[in-house]
Order: C-alpha cells, then sequence, then structure tokens
C-alpha cells in the first residue's frame, strides 16, 4: 500500500483546526500529523489547496441511495449504496433495514455477512442497523404496517445469534417485551435505541435505565408534550433532552428537522451527544420522481420531490434523500453550528456511539486513515478510506467531460 502526504490543508484535529498543516498516510493508517513538512520521499503527495481536512463522515442510519437499498439482498445494491455515499464523504456507514418480512431480513443479514471486510470503492460497513420491526404502529410513519410486531424473543434471539453483523437495533420501547429486549441486546453488546414510539417521558427514563441509550432520528415518529385525559405529559422528545447520557441523532436535511429544530437540539444536546444521520432510501443521488421505500420485492412506492422522500398521498415523509455533506454543510448555514462541531457531529461523535472510536472518527495518529477534503461549501474534493484514495472531484469532472 503506497504511503500518502497530504499537504497545505487547514486539517480538522479533535481540538482545533491547523490552519496549514500536513499529514502522513502509511499502512492504511494516519502516521503523522505535523504544521512543519514531514519527510515521507516515496509517498503520492495530495495538495489540499487550503481547503480543509477532516476525518471521514460516518453515517449510523442509512438505508440507501444510487437507486438501490439494503433490502434488496444483493451485493450490487450494498455496493452501489457504499460508492454513491463515499462521493458524498462518507467513510463508514451501518447498513439500515426496515419492517419487514423476516425472509427479506434474512437475505439483507446474509448478504451483509457474506461481502463484511471485504475492501471496495466505497463506504466501509459497520455493522448492521434494524429498524423494526417492534415498533408502535401510530408512529409507523413510512414503515410498512403489514411487519410491525411487538418483540419476539424467539426471533430477536436467532437474529442476533445467527448474524454477528447487527450491532444495533431500534425499536418502541413501551412495547410489551421492549425491555426484555434491551437486556439481551446490551448482553451482546448490541446497541438499543428506541424509535417510532408511543412512550412519553416517564416510560423513557424506564427505557433508559434497562439500556434504550440512543434516540433514533430525534423529534421524527415520536411524541412531544401531550395530553392523556385532562393531564399534560412531557414526551419521548423532552426525555431525550433531559437525560444527559441519552444520544440522539437527527436527520439534518434542513426539511425533516426546520432550523429551530436543529438549533435546538444542538443548544440542549451539544455536538457531543448529537449524531447526523443521512436515514437517506434508494432515492439519494437520484433525480425526482418515483422510488421505492425498501426492497424492490416488497417496498413501498413513494414519490422525490422538493429534496425528500414522501409517501404519495403526501401524508408523511418517507425517509430523506440527503448525504452526508449536506448534512454538514446544513448545520453551518441553517443551525449555526461551526465547521469544527458540524463535522464533529458526523465523525467523532457517531464513532463513540457505535463503539468504534478507537479506531475511526478522529484524526490522529494511529487510527484508520478515513479522510475527507472539502472547501468552504463542504464540497467534496477528495474521499480516503483505509488509505486508498476512492474518490476525487477532479476525476469526477474530467469523466463527464
Amino acid at each position: 500500500m503506497l504511503s500518502i502526504k497530504i499537504v497545505n490543508g487547514r486539517v480538522i484535529t479533535p481540538y482545533r483546526v491547523l490552519p496549514h498543516a500536513n499529514l502522513l498516510i502509511a499502512g492504511g493508517r494516519i502516521a503523522a500529523i505535523s504544521e512543519q513538512d514531514i519527510e515521507a520521499a516515496d509517498a503520492i503527495v495530495v495538495d489540499a489547496a487550503g481547503h480543509y481536512v477532516s476525518p471521514g463522515f460516518i453515517d449510523l442510519h442509512v438505508h440507501g441511495g444510487g437507486g438501490h437499498d439494503f433490502m434488496d439482498g444483493t451485493e450490487e445494491a450494498f455496493h452501489g449504496i457504499a460508492r454513491l455515499h463515499a462521493r458524498h464523504g462518507t467513510t463508514a456507514m451501518a447498513p439500515t433495514t426496515l419492517s419487514a418480512e423476516k425472509e427479506d431480513l434474512l437475505t439483507t443479514l446474509t448478504t451483509y455477512e457474506r461481502i463484511a471486510g471485504r475492501t471496495g470503492p466505497g463506504a466501509q460497513f459497520i455493522g448492521m442497523h434494524l429498524e423494526g420491526p417492534y415498533f408502535a404502529m401510530n408512529q409507523r410513519g413510512a414503515q410498512d404496517p403489514r411487519h410491525i410486531r411487538n418483540p419476539d424473543p424467539a426471533e430477536y434471539r436467532e437474529l442476533t445469534t445467527r448474524f454477528p453483523s447487527i450491532r444495533r437495533w431500534s425499536a418502541a420501547p413501551e412495547l410489551p417485551g421492549a425491555l426484555d429486549l434491551a437486556h439481551w441486546l446490551r448482553e451482546k453488546g448490541i446497541l438499543a435505541a428506541w424509535a417510532h414510539t408511543d412512550a412519553v417521558c416517564g416510560e423513557i427514563l424506564e427505557a433508559f435505565e434497562h439500556g434504550y441509550t440512543h434516540a433514533t432520528h430525534l423529534y421524527s415518529a415520536m411524541l412531544g408534550v401531550t395530553r392523556r385525559g385532562a393531564a399534560r405529559f412531557a414526551g419521548a422528545v423532552e426525555a431525550a433532552f433531559l437525560i444527559d447520557e441519552m444520544t440522539v441523532e437527527i436527520i439534518a436535511d434542513g426539511i425533516h428537522l426546520p432550523p429551530p429544530l436543529l438549533q435546538l437540539v444542538c443548544k440542549i444536546k451539544g455536538p457531543g451527544r448529537t449524531a447526523l444521520i443521512t436515514d437517506a432510501m434508494r432515492g439519494a443521488g437520484m433525480p425526482p420522481g418515483e422510488s421505492i421505500l425498501g426492497g424492490k420485492r416488497n417496498g413501498q412506492p413513494v414519490i422525490i420531490e422538493e429534496g425528500v422522500a414522501k409517501l404519495p398521498d403526501r401524508s408523511a415523509f418517507a425517509g430523506s434523500v440527503a448525504t452526508a455533506d449536506r448534512l454538514v454543510r446544513n448545520m453551518i448555514t441553517l443551525a449555526g453550528q461551526s465547521v469544527s462541531d458540524a463535522v464533529r457531529m458526523m465523525t467523532s461523535t457517531p464513532a463513540a456511539i457505535m463503539g468504534i472510536a478507537d479506531r475511526k472518527g478522529s484524526l490522529v495518529a494511529g487510527k484508520d486513515a478515513d479522510i475527507v477534503i472539502f472547501d468552504g461549501n463542504i464540497d467534496i474534493r477528495y474521499t480516503i478510506i483505509g488509505g486508498d484514495i476512492v474518490y476525487t472531484k477532479e476525476e469526477e469532472q474530467h469523466a463527464k467531460r
């Protein structure tokens, strides 16, 4: 593997931005970062031209892109999604399922196990995220109601034992058996997240105590302040704010959450507890028009318009078509965050949530050489994964000529 020396970059380290720095990659890892020249006679030199040099973006929650969905269950889909998002700065991702027939879940999980560990010209996979099927029917959003059900111990024990690739599971914690699910996931070292839920604050507090430590797409498919009879109750949203240790993720496409809510989440939770997610479906990187949410065989028809996917009757959003560069840009322009804090929410915070911060999420000597170079508009110029250059803006522009 060739060494790469990135020169003349604004390097974003965990605690500061080095305005004129160099970074050396060797053996697929970060070898050195310095404001002085780094001796590396045989290294390929990449001139960052004064642009930002950042850790690679980590997407905790992504369903698809480039015309593919992970629920298609094919190697072509997995690789196509990984390539599309790498062009937008994502270097690692957690492939995410939807509420579906068990047969379709098995197909997708089997495909992941078959290709896990392979290198390719796209984002790396850091474990599967099962979103559903254990959800509150009232909060299903665009999840297919035919497949929503209560937690089934025989089912989730079989899946998590058979497929060690499952690293995260999102469920509604108020359902019968959901707390037992959290105990099981915690024993297996799997992140338990709450989502698509009718729970109020007290129920979320109990769920947190049992292991539900992360909120899936905060504000989406959950209650805020609500009434039950004459009484007013704090909802799941308020619980996420009240529990300091609770981590959250937000779809920062500027549509699922408008600027004031993006700002509020940052003000209360801060960049160290907030991860940005695309929640992208197959329409990411594709033109507007008709599409499918979920697998091609059993998915639901949706329409992509105005920068988001919607159910055909426009009654609910059906996933985003965002890419990671758009999320970071929005947090700067819409939420008023610094470049460093916006990047943190797309890198070190998701790495910590997924338990991979020892090797990914920050530019530190010894960590994986997952790096993106972008300009002041967060337009991606280079994507480097494991020390390999997998995308350059110049090559893309040349190919279009």
